[in-house]
């Protein structure tokens, strides 16, 4: 696949910035580009427009802009929000003996992306990389409900209900009043609505922006785990969720 020479030119110059060299002039982006300042001209204007380029005033050398601190600061937090969670998912995986997962909001699905599977609950629908439905899971329920109300609005757009089990949520305005539900108790609970014969508990995760950055949720065997229990379990569940929260920041 050919590559898009202007893309490739605007990323160049800003692999020209380091930590000797914070501020560059026009002409010595051009001297290292080799680039005519009338192309460069174009390139750093439209780098600026985006945030990714500064300027602190007309004809002030050029420094890379808050823009990339954001987006690093996203691609840092896609790391290691996993590698945080991962010794309390094993902790509460130990403790329960049930199988834990961590997911993440991935358009109008979850999606797993670490698992700790138990001694006391083999759970074998889900794996790292799996979708899952959001209105048959808690983790889902959880990914959703602390969304933006134009989020929420949006991924319920024309979103199929569609029924695992007899437990399944089918309808939007009852699914809405779960949402409503999960945001008061700080929870959710799928009440073998995936699954027939698996109950599951979730709760958020937070970072430092006080954004919802995953979800954590515990999956039990009906039949192995009596209500008691499962409500116990729950409460573990809330103690790791705001542990790795607060590790992150929150």
């Amino acid at each position: 696949m050919p590559l898009i020479q202007a893309v490739e030119r605007a990323l160049n110059i800003l692999e020209l910035f380091n930590e000797q060299k914070v501020e560059l002039n026009l002409a010595e982006i051009s001297q290292q580009t080799g680039l005519h300042k009338s192309t460069l001209h174009s390139l750093l204007k439209t780098l600026q427009a985006q945030g990714y380029i500064e300027q602190t005033e007309a004809n002030a050398p050029y420094r890379l802009g808050v823009k990339l601190l954001e987006r690093g600061y996203l691609v840092q937090r896609s790391r290691d929000f996993i590698a945080v969670a991962r010794p309390y998912l094993e902790k509460l995986s130990e403790e329960t003996g049930q199988t834990v997962h961590l997911g993440v909001l991935d358009g109008k699905s979850g999606v797993y992306v670490d698992k700790v599977e138990g001694t006391r609950s083999i759970i074998v629908y889900s794996r790292i990389g799996r979708r899952m439905p959001i209105h048959t899971t808690a983790i889902g329920k959880v990914l959703l409900a602390f969304q933006s109300p134009a989020v929420i609005g949006k991924t319920l757009d024309g979103y199929d209900f569609a029924s695992s089990t007899e437990n399944t949520i089918t309808e939007c305005a009852v699914y809405e009043a779960a949402l409503a539900k999960v945001r008061s108790d700080g929870f959710a609970v799928d009440e073998q609505e995936n699954v027939r014969g698996c109950r599951c508990a979730a709760v958020p995760v937070w970072g430092h922006d006080r954004k919802l950055v995953a979800a954590i949720s515990i999956s039990t065997v009906v039949e192995n785990v009596s209500m008691d229990e499962f409500k116990s379990f729950i409460e573990q569940l809330k103690t790791i969720g705001a542990s790795v929260s607060h590790e992150l920041g929150y």
